[in-house]
């Protein structure tokens, strides 16, 4: 009798403790479904300058929400691919690659399973390419790296602009710190707002979809699908706040960024490997997007994303230069994805970086962010920005190759 009262003793305080943890899960479902968009507030909010204590409210708020996302999606979650390699870059085609470029990027990699791809966003040129078959595979889920061409269609379609404050059910946030936070719940509401004929459209203008490369040997298709995902899956909403149904390769989401980097030039990218190649290279324009007035909005939210949110970790190892990225972290099929996606105008000319980690469960968007940390660091410490040349690749024996104009 002593024994079952014990039993019964311990089975009570075991719910009890259990109890609060259960009402913050209904809370937080309770909240999930965003209720409408808002207004615009006076006062604009700029990157450097202090937010308010509603704002960190709210910050706390969508991180919470997106830990219980993250949790439920990858609970139980079994991951059958390998986080780390060997070596880094085996069987690399490097003829027409900056070398100190290259150095850098396998040096950040380390041993980790993944690749590293560096654009020169004036001319759509790919300076390194680490580990091309991952590279010029058929991509990945893009994770939150979806939120950037989400982002850009709402400006574009007039929906919002950078303080546009969007009520979320129980706290409001803008653009700005969506980005910075990497909100799903924000993300979610532009998609259903947008509606997926125009999110698609969007998606299509921004080069996913299609091959990113001019005449790229091995690059395979990334793709985005002609119709919306099942409701069942979460539909628009899902597709846009972390690219549920959508394959995104390093290539295209590099091109992309590099649009915005270059105030809307949407290169081919090209990685020549001849002689013949590297002396006859020549940019190539794609189609140039019209989203120039609507870069200044993006790049606060790319900026707090490295200052304050969730890309902080690469400031650990590098801050010499601005650095403006989005990160991304999901799991599809046994694989967990680690996104960064960056730029940086540096003394040498802006330089975009996509850092794509593939494995399991150690492997994430923070990390990758670090990593991009490292490889600027690299760079820096090898006086790689004492140049004041411009961007061009370097062949192995350091020589310059110089690029027709």
């Amino acid at each position: 009798m002593r024994v079952a009262k014990r039993r019964y003793v311990v089975v009570l305080a075991s719910i009890l403790c259990l109890l609060p943890l259960w009402a913050g899960a209904q809370n937080a479902a309770s909240s999930s479904t965003p209720k409408t968009t808002s207004t615009t507030p006076k006062k604009k909010h700029h990157v450097h300058s202090h937010r308010t204590h509603a704002a960190a409210r709210s910050s706390k708020v969508s991180q919470h929400h997106a830990t219980l996302h993250r949790v439920h999606r990858h609970l139980g979650q079994r991951y059958t691919t390998p986080s780390f390699v060997t070596a880094e870059g085996i069987g690399d085609v490097t003829a027409g690659e900056d070398a100190k470029v290259r150095d850098a990027a396998i040096e950040a990699l380390g041993n980790i399973h993944g690749t590293a791809v560096v654009i020169d966003a004036s001319t759509g040129r790919i300076l390194a390419m680490v580990n091309q078959k991952i590279a010029l595979s058929p991509g990945a889920e893009p994770c939150s790296t979806i939120k950037l061409t989400v982002g850009m269609a709402a400006l574009s379609e007039g929906l919002i602009t950078r303080d546009t404050m969007v009520n979320l059910g129980g706290f409001r946030m803008n653009l700005t710190e969506a980005l910075a936070h990497s909100n799903n719940l924000y993300f979610e509401e532009m998609g259903r707002e947008l509606g997926f004929t125009r999110v698609h459209r969007y998606a299509r203008m921004f080069g996913l979809g299609e091959l990113a490369g001019y005449r790229i040997a091995g690059e395979q298709l990334g793709t985005y699908p002609d119709h919306e995902i099942p409701s069942a899956q979460g539909g628009v909403g899902r597709m846009c706040s972390f690219g549920q149904g959508v394959s995104l390769t390093p290539l295209q989401l590099g091109a992309y960024v590099a649009a915005i980097a270059n105030d809307g030039t949407l290169y081919y990218l090209q990685h020549p490997t001849t002689s013949q190649e590297i002396a006859a290279f020549r940019p190539r324009v794609k189609r140039v997007l019209p989203i120039a007035r609507f870069i200044p909005d993006m790049q606060d939210g790319m900026a707090g994303s490295v200052e304050y949110g969730t890309a902080r970790s690469l400031r650990t190892s590098f801050h010499e230069l601005p650095v403006f990225g989005k990160t991304g972290t999901c799991s599809d099929q046994g694989t967990r994805f680690g996104w960064f996606a960056s730029y940086s105008d540096t003394p040498r000319g802006i330089m975009v970086t996509v850092f794509l980690l593939e494995g399991g469960r150690d492997l994430y968007g923070p990390l990758a962010a670090g990593l991009t940390g490292k490889f600027y660091r690299a760079l820096w410490d090898s006086r790689y920005f004492d140049n004041s040349a411009p961007l061009e690749a370097t062949n192995s024996t350091g020589a310059a190759t110089h690029p027709g104009r």
